[in-house]
C-alpha cells in the first residue's frame, strides 16, 4: 500500500486571544481520493486548509505532503498543492492568460502555452483569454482561480467551498473538471455546504465540529452504517395522532396528519414492514400510496453534530 499524499499529525491551533481552533486533528489521504470535509461554519475548516498550505501557522503537530514536512521542507510541500480559496483574490487589471501564466512561473515552472490552453478550455475561459480580469463576471472569476491553482500541475488540490454562490452552470462544469482531474491522479480535498454534493462525489467524508475531527468514514460505508431508510404511508384519513396500537414503532405522523413514516434499518434481516403493514391493516388504517426513501448525508451530519454538542 503507497504511504498516503497527505499526512496531519496532532495539529492543533490555538490564537493569541486563547481561541481554539483546531484541537490535534489526524488525517490521511490517499493519493488519487475525493475527500470532503463537512462542518458548520466555524468548525475548523478552512484553519486546517490554511495550515496545510501553509497560509496559517499551526501550534503544534505536523503535516506531511507526500513526505514533505510543511514547516521544515515547505517549498517542495507547497509546490505539489494548488488552492482555490473562498474568497476571490485576483489582480483585476490583468488579463485571464496572465494571470494564469504568471501563476505558473511563480511556482518555477517553465512556460507551457499547449497546457495553459487546455486548462482554460477545460474551464470555458478560452474565449475569455485576452479579457482582463476587472471585465468578468463572478462565475468568470471564479473559473479563473481554479485555473490559477491548477497551473502548475499540482497533486494535491483544496477547494474551499468551490460552488458556493456560483451559478447552476459553472457547478456543473466544476464537478465535470474534478471527475476529470481524480482520472488524472489528482488528489482532490473540498469542503462544502452542499451535501448532496459530497455524497455524490467524495471517496470519503469528514465530519469536524469545534475544532474536533468527529469521524471519518468512506462515504458508502457512512451511508450504510448511518443511513435509515424510510417508508412513508399516504394515508386515506388523515390521523389526530399516533395510535395507542403503534406506540413501540418507530413511527411518526407528517403533513398534517396525512402522511405515517416508519424508519428502518434496510441492513437489517427483518425490517418490520410486513408486520406494521399487518398491523395498520388489522386496526383499520388504510393507505392509498407508499414510498421509501434513505436518509441523506445531510441528516447524518446534523446527527453527528448534534450528538457531539
Amino acid at each position: 500500500m503507497s504511504p498516503p499524499i497527505l499526512s496531519v499529525s496532532a495539529v492543533t491551533k490555538t490564537y493569541k486571544t486563547g481561541f481554539t481552533a483546531l484541537l490535534a486533528v489526524d488525517l490521511e489521504i490517499a493519493r488519487g481520493e475525493i475527500f470532503a470535509l463537512l462542518g458548520p461554519n466555524g468548525a475548523g475548516k478552512t484553519t486546517l486548509i490554511s495550515i496545510i498550505c501553509g497560509t496559517v501557522t499551526m501550534t503544534s503537530g505536523q503535516v506531511l505532503v507526500d513526505g514533505h514536512d510543511t514547516q521544515s521542507a515547505y517549498r517542495a510541500a507547497r509546490s505539489m498543492i494548488g488552492l482555490v480559496p473562498q474568497e476571490i483574490a485576483l489582480d483585476i487589471f490583468a488579463t485571464v492568460w496572465n494571470t494564469v501564466s504568471f501563476s505558473r512561473g511563480l511556482f518555477g515552472k517553465p512556460p507551457n502555452p499547449a497546457y495553459i490552453e487546455s486548462l482554460l478550455r477545460d474551464l470555458s475561459l478560452w474565449d475569455k483569454r485576452d479579457s482582463r480580469v476587472i471585465e468578468l463576471s463572478g462565475g468568470m472569476k471564479r473559473r479563473v482561480m481554479i485555473a490559477k491553482a491548477l497551473s502548475h500541475e499540482p497533486d494535491l488540490l483544496f477547494l474551499d467551498e468551490p460552488t458556493a454562490g456560483v451559478d447552476v452552470a459553472l457547478r456543473r462544469d466544476m464537478w465535470a473538471l474534478v471527475r476529470r482531474l481524480r482520472d488524472q491522479g489528482v488528489t482532490m480535498i473540498l469542503t462544502t455546504h452542499y451535501i448532496e454534493e459530497a455524497e455524490e462525489m467524495a471517496d470519503r467524508v469528514g465530519v469536524i465540529d469545534g475544532g474536533r475531527l468527529l469521524l471519518v468514514e468512506g462515504t458508502a460505508q457512512l451511508m450504510r452504517k448511518l443511513g435509515k431508510r424510510r417508508l412513508t404511508l399516504a394515508l386515506q384519513q388523515p390521523l389526530a395522532a399516533i395510535p395507542p396500537e403503534l406506540a413501540d414503532w418507530p413511527v411518526e405522523l407528517a403533513a398534517d396528519g396525512q402522511e405515517l413514516v416508519y424508519s428502518f434499518d434496510a441492513n437489517a434481516e427483518d425490517t418490520g414492514i410486513p408486520a406494521l403493514l399487518r398491523l395498520l391493516c388489522e386496526n383499520g388504517i388504510d393507505f392509498k400510496d407508499l414510498d421509501t426513501s434513505r436518509t441523506s448525508l445531510e441528516d447524518i451530519f446534523v446527527r453527528l453534530v448534534e450528538r457531539a454538542a
